[in-house]
C-alpha cells in the first residue's frame, strides 16, 4: 500500500474529521474510499469506446454500393 500526503486547510480537515467520526471511520479511510472510487470509475474515453463498439455492433452490413445516388438523395427526377 502506498502513502499519500495531502495538504488541506484547517476548516476542510475539521469537516473531514467530523464526517469521518459520523461514519465511524478515519479521515484516511474516507480519502482511501474516494480514491478507490475514482480508480474504478469509467473514464469518458472508455465510455465512448464502449458506446462506439455497441453502435458498430448494431450497424449490420454496409457497402459503398448501397449508398443512394445524388438524384435519389435529393429526390430529383422521380
Amino acid at each position: 500500500m502506498k502513502n499519500v500526503t495531502v495538504s488541506v486547510d484547517e476548516e476542510t480537515y475539521r469537516r473531514a474529521r467530523v464526517r469521518a467520526a459520523e461514519r465511524g471511520a478515519s479521515v484516511s479511510a474516507l480519502v482511501r474510499a474516494f480514491l478507490s472510487g475514482l480508480g474504478g470509475a469509467e473514464t469518458d474515453a472508455e465510455r465512448l469506446q464502449r458506446e462506439e463498439a455497441a453502435l458498430r455492433g448494431r450497424i449490420g452490413r454496409f457497402r459503398a454500393a448501397d449508398r443512394l445516388g445524388r438524384d435519389a438523395l435529393h429526390e430529383r427526377g422521380a
